[in-house]
This record gives C-alpha cells, sequence and structure tokens, in this order.
C-alpha cells in the first residue's frame, strides 16, 4: 500500500470516528525537529527547525477541534513543547513543562493531543528545554472562532501572525553555559520580526502584502527572551479586537507595547498612498534601544518604505497607562474563558490572596532568580507524575513558601516550589516586584483577570482601585519596576500548572512555581488520566500504572 493510499484511509477512518462518536473535528500533524544553520541578523549560527522551518510552522485551528501533534526529536538533547495560553482543561499532561511531563529524549517520538476547549484567540508554542527557545522552535497557534458565534468585526481579507522578539547570535548552548556558570545572558543582538530584519537597502522582501482599501488582521506575539517591545506601522493605526483569548473594547492605537508572552490581534486598513511601509518592533525600558524591522507592502505599490521610522514611547508610565485602555468587549458572543459564570468576577468572594514577590541572589556564587525566597528546581521526576504515582513526599514538599513572603529576601533556598490550591476556590494573587526591571508572569491552564498594576507595594487597601466589572481576561501579565499586580481566577482546573516568569532568563534560574489543584473525587470529570503512551521518567519509570480515574 503506498502512503498517499494509507493517508486517504487514515483521515476517512478520523472522519467516521468523528462521525461515530460525534466529536470534534481532528487536525493531525507531524512535527520533526532537528538542528539547521540559520543566520537571522547576519550571523551563522545553530538553528532549532520544525519541519526546516524557522520559525516553526503556524497552527490554524477552530474552537473545540482535537489537535494532534507527532513530534520527532531529532536532535542530540531532550526536548519539550509548552503551548503558552492554551487552557488544556482536566489535561496538564499536554501541558508541556519538565514539572508536568518528561521531555522527549533524543531519537524518540510524542505525541501531543489536546482541545482548546471554548477558545478562542491568538496564541504560540515554543521548547521550555534547556536554552532552546533561543534557537528557534516557536510558532503561532490561532484558534478561530466557530461558524455559529459571530465575531464583533467583519471578516478580514487576510490573517496573518506577526511573531516578535528579541535575538541573541550566541547559540542556545553557550547561553545556557552563561546560566548555568552564574553568568546573566547580558544584551540580545536584535530584534527579529518573524525570524527575519529587513536591511532597507530595497532588497526586502515584504512580510506582509495588503490590497488597498481592505482591512487585515494581524496578531501579534513577543515570542524573545528579555525584553518588552512597543510595535507600530508606518501610517497605519491599529485597532485592538482580541488579546489572548478574549474579544476587547475595540479602540485604536498607533502603537503597542507587548511583553515577553503576550499577544494581540489588530485590524488594519489598507488606505494610505500605495507603497512599502515599515513593521516596526522596538526594545522598551533599555538603555540602547534595539530595533526590527519588516516590510508591508501595498499590492499596487510602487515606492520603498519611508526612512523616516515613528519614534516608540518612552518610560513605562505610558505602557500603565495603555494597560489601563484595555477593556473586555463584555456584549460580544464568544467562547468565555473561566466558564460557569466567574466572568462575573466583581461578585465572587476573594477565599485566598497569595502574596509573590521576586528577588535575585547568589547562591553558591551563581546567580539565581526566585519567588518568596525559593529559587525553583526541575528534579529527574516530573512533580505531576509523582503526584498521580502516589510518591511526592519523594520529590517535593508542598508549601515551602508562604502566602505572604519573608521580611528578608536577600537569601534564596534552591528546591521544587509547588503551592497546592483547593479546587474550585476563588483566590486572589499579587505580584509584587521590588526590582529596578520589568517583569512578566504567564499561568498555565488559566486566563485570569488583572484588576490592577500600580506603582508602590500593595496593602488590602488598594482592593478599592480595582476594576472588578471589565479587565480583559488572559494569561500573561506585566509588573513594572517597583510596581505591584493583582490578578483574580477561579481554580477550576484540576492538574498541576506553571506559573513562571516568561523572561527566559528568570525562568531557567528558578523565577517559577508549580501550583497542584487536586479533585477531592479523583473523577474523570475533574481530570483526564494519564495516557497509556505517557512518557515516563525518574523514579516512576518501570513502576505499575495506578488506579485510573473513573
Amino acid at each position: 500500500m503506498d502512503k498517499v493510499m494509507l493517508l486517504l484511509l487514515l483521515c476517512l477512518w478520523a472522519e467516521t470516528l468523528c462521525l461515530v462518536r460525534g466529536e470534534d473535528p481532528y487536525l493531525f500533524f507531524t512535527w520533526k525537529i532537528t538542528y539547521g544553520t540559520i543566520s537571522p541578523l547576519g550571523v551563522p549560527q545553530q538553528g532549532i527547525l520544525i519541519n526546516g522551518e524557522f520559525p516553526g510552522p503556524n497552527i490554524n485551528s477552530t474552537g473545540n477541534n482535537n489537535i494532534v501533534i507527532n513530534v520527532f526529536n531529532n536532535l542530540d538533547e531532550p526536548f519539550m513543547l509548552t503551548w503558552l495560553g492554551m487552557q488544556h482543561r482536566k489535561n496538564c499532561w499536554q501541558d508541556g513543562t519538565l514539572g508536568t511531563g518528561c521531555p522527549i529524549p533524543p531519537g524518540q517520538n510524542y505525541t501531543y493531543h489536546f482541545q482548546p476547549k471554548d477558545q478562542i484567540g491568538t496564541y504560540f508554542y515554543y521548547p521550555t528545554t534547556a536554552m532552546h527557545k533561543a534557537a528557534g522552535a516557536f510558532g503561532g497557534l490561532r484558534v478561530n472562532s466557530r461558524l455559529l458565534i459571530p465575531v464583533p468585526y467583519a471578516d478580514p481579507e487576510d490573517d496573518y501572525t506577526v511573531l516578535i522578539g528579541d535575538w541573541y547570535t550566541k547559540s542556545h548552548t553557550i547561553l545556557k553555559k552563561f546560566l548555568d556558570s552564574g553568568r546573566s545572558l547580558g544584551r540580545p543582538e536584535g530584534v527579529l520580526i518573524n525570524g527575519k530584519n529587513a536591511k532597507g537597502d530595497g532588497t526586502d522582501e515584504p512580510l506582509f502584502t495588503m490590497k488597498p482599501g481592505k482591512t487585515y488582521k494581524y496578531r501579534i506575539c513577543n515570542v524573545g527572551l528579555k525584553n518588552s517591545l512597543n510595535l507600530r506601522i508606518q501610517g497605519h493605526p491599529m485597532k485592538l479586537v482580541e488579546m489572548e483569548g478574549s474579544h476587547t473594547v475595540q479602540n485604536t492605537y498607533d502603537s503597542l507595547d507587548v511583553h515577553i508572552g503576550q499577544c494581540y490581534s489588530v485590524l488594519v486598513t489598507a488606505d494610505k498612498d500605495a507603497k512599502d511601509y515599515y513593521m516596526i518592533a522596538s526594545t522598551r525600558f533599555t538603555k540602547t534601544v534595539l530595533t526590527g524591522k519588516g516590510i508591508v507592502r501595498y499590492t499596487n505599490g510602487k515606492g520603498p518604505a519611508s526612512s523616516e521610522i515613528p519614534e516608540a514611547p518612552v518610560g513605562w508610565a505610558w505602557s500603565l497607562n495603555q494597560f489601563r485602555s484595555f477593556r473586555w468587549n463584555l456584549t460580544a458572543s464568544a467562547a468565555r474563558p473561566n466558564p460557569q459564570g466567574s466572568y462575573k468576577y466583581g461578585q465572587i468572594n476573594i477565599t485566598r490572596t497569595i502574596k509573590l514577590v521576586n528577588s535575585a541572589s547568589k547562591v553558591d556564587g551563581k546567580l539565581r532568580y526566585g519567588l518568596n525566597g525559593v529559587s525553583h528546581i526541575d528534579g529527574e521526576t516530573p512533580l505531576k507524575l509523582a503526584e498521580y504515582f502516589g510518591l511526592a513526599d519523594k520529590v517535593f514538599k508542598y508549601d515551602i513558601i508562604g502566602d505572604n513572603p519573608p521580611d528578608a529576601l536577600d537569601k534564596l533556598t534552591l528546591a521544587p516550589n509547588v503551592v497546592k490550591v483547593t479546587f474550585r476556590t476563588f483566590v486572589e494573587i499579587i505580584f509584587e516586584n521590588h526590582e529596578k526591571s520589568i517583569q512578566s508572569y504567564n499561568l498555565d491552564g488559566y486566563s485570569f483577570f488583572p484588576v490592577a498594576i500600580e506603582p508602590g507595594t500593595w496593602t488590602p487597601e488598594k482592593r478599592k482601585n480595582y476594576n472588578l466589572l471589565d479587565t480583559v481576561s488572559r494569561h500573561t501579565i506585566q509588573v513594572f519596576p517597583k510596581s505591584w499586580a493583582a490578578i483574580m481566577l477561579t481554580f477550576d482546573n484540576a492538574g498541576m500548572w506553571n506559573l513562571r516568569s516568561e523572561i527566559a532568563e528568570n525562568r531557567y534560574l528558578g523565577q517559577q512555581l508549580y501550583i497542584s489543584v487536586e479533585s477531592p473525587e479523583r473523577s474523570l470529570r475533574d481530570e483526564y488520566n494519564m495516557r497509556d503512551d505517557q512518557l515516563l521518567c525518574g523514579i516512576v519509570k518501570g513502576l505499575p500504572i495506578p488506579k485510573p480515574y473513573s
């Protein structure tokens, strides 16, 4: 049987299975992870490619699709992918972090299977092992609304993914050695847009094309390692319509600050002179501003882009005010994040407040980052596997940090950092940043409500300033220097979930923790069983599989 016939039979089988079981549609992908030489800033370096591509393939899905990705690791080291912003309802096994599962060993494969249940929006994926993100293997992940659910704007002429990020010309192995030796990564060498930076000498091919008079959707994500970025398009205002899975009030902006891990969708209309224009991404809150450019070309364009680049805003107060202008579109019909009515978050009583303060210190002469005095370390046995096999006490201790940080944070303890949260409780988390640099935090498995960001330190009296009506539900929040941010959410998704700094250096050196949300019933209603093909490692390798949930 030839390969074409086999593929046709597999597709027919999948469609038949969906009809018989009444399941949502399936999307199948096969990805081969390899090394390859790339030169995005003109310096040859070792990249990590997916099916030979840098950046990786764009996943174009629809809400409730089953996404099945068979990943073959052809590297000489373990590899793992995470799907930033995917809520993985009842299914942290597919989260792709070292605390929830084992990485794919060299020469082996693993099939990720997840479903963006009741989700829409703009997301991306990236590797969580070593410093692989510094070499590529990231890409866009979009979840379109189902046809029966109206979208609060007209269908665009086309839909573009824009991956912006700072970039180092040093290899990912050298950067990892820097961190392992106790050094910081230092300053990146440039900024890329979809893996490129326009030379501006007239030879650049366009990243995007637009027909005169048409409106286009641009999905913008900051996939970088260290720097917040400001994005703008010469002469073209951007109408914000969605961020990280939520439709927004449609304000118009000349530029957007996009912090590490964050995603925005904007509409841009081609109503200017027919020529080329620069899309610009530049670093924010840095002494030396690094800039990346890409060409946006009108299809009937007859002129180069102007060399006059619009300036980015200065200072973080501007960025804070922009954050305050974001509002949730409460009238839009959509699959809302956090169902069961928790979008009415201002009417729910807080059952617990957890305050997290980040700090940096030297441990045995090496740089480490932490939360509440603990710098997280990953062991050979993933935390979720240890918990599932009933061996948690042999791998980690719950709640080694309290709900409030100690007075002194000049010393860090190295340990697995796991916080236990009661299932279906409504919790307030405060991120307090005493440092001079900006922070950016993501919580896997959830969307949350960022109700406030303010300068200074947090006190209970600050709650009177919260937006308890229409803050935008999202998965990543920035915390400005010497400031705090407050988020609220219902922990209704059972599993082991990673709360981490999206700044790669900070995450790698310990500024993260895991939140254990266990269902007391141990029921399939609340959480899926471990799959039969789950990779096992550490102390659970070779052990009998625990009795499954029912």
